[in-house]
């Protein structure tokens, strides 16, 4: 595995790949890799001759009240990781290289009636953030597919949104949610739960299947719904919940009757630690 820090030296190396007729697949990370982000690369080696995986923790999507400082950062294990999976190639900037300009970076930005909502109502900003690097990364990398996980679903929304808009020419693949055996969504931020929240923390799937089911077999009365799973994650454990929201899986709207198409979006807390899922439905 290759591994560049310059710019320059990466898109060398891509325009070559290029001239020899190979499709690129790329995965951007913020690196402290865990089998969900391996999952990803593994899906893009099956759709492109090279792919590059990106380790860059990104200051522009970190709010003042987010420590940028404490992401943990984990390299060396990272490499090993990707070289075990066979990736081609890592692309590690530092910040200065990525950001050259600084605080007056040129940022890209989504419309809010799909930034403003749902993750973005509680950090404001942090999609102009994922958005700018992400155009920035696809830029740097050319690639022709590019995978995303589906567990920060509003986050592929935006980007798809980006995409469209800006008539970039790339591919984009939502991969599954990658989950351990007793249905946990893999994250990062599972490393911070204690023993006794972790074996809280699969409740926050068992309950979306419960709104999942109740949605399939007709039941539309989302606002009610939406109380009750919130009502259950309390009673579970859960010290907190963000928020339930059963939306339409385009726009993140909230769902009307008439659809027969639905993400259900859920934001629960285990003391410090905020855990993300979702799941998509289809009802006849």
């Amino acid at each position: 595995m290759q591994v560049f820090e310059q710019v320059c030296a990466l898109k060398e190396q891509v325009r070559h790949w290029k001239s020899e007729g190979l499709r690129i697949g790329f995965v951007p990370t913020m690196g402290n890799l865990h089998a969900g982000h391996l999952s990803l690369a593994e899906l893009a080696k099956q759709k492109a001759d090279r792919v590059v995986v990106s380790i860059f923790v990104n200051p522009l999507q970190f709010g003042p009240d987010e420590d940028f400082e404490r992401y943990p950062r984990t390299f060396e294990a990272d490499c090993e990781q990707l070289q075990a999976h066979s990736v081609d190639a890592l692309f590690f900037p530092q910040v200065d290289e990525m950001y050259p300009s600084g605080t007056s970076q040129t940022r890209v930005i989504v419309p809010d009636a799909l930034t403003g909502l749902l993750e973005g109502k509680s950090r404001p900003g942090h999609f102009d953030g994922v958005t700018t690097v992400v155009a920035k990364l696809f830029n740097v990398v050319q690639p022709d597919v590019a995978v995303f996980g589906q567990k920060d679903f509003q986050q592929y929304a935006v980007i798809e949104r980006m995409v469209t808009d800006l008539a970039m020419p790339v591919e984009l693949v939502r991969a599954p949610i990658a989950r351990e055996e007793d249905g946990l969504a893999l994250s990062s931020r599972n490393q911070y739960l204690n023993e006794a929240q972790r074996q809280i923390a699969p409740k926050l799937y068992t309950v979306l299947c419960d709104v999942a089911t109740a949605l399939e077999s007709g039941n539309r009365n989302f606002s009610d719904l939406e109380s009750v799973a919130t009502q259950s994650l309390l009673a579970e454990g859960f010290d907190a919940v963000d928020y339930i929201a059963i939306v339409d899986p385009l726009t993140l709207l909230p769902a009307v009757e008439s659809q027969t198409r639905f993400a259900v979006l859920a934001v629960a807390r285990m003391g410090a630690t905020r855990l993300l899922d979702n799941i998509l439905v289809t009802s006849a």
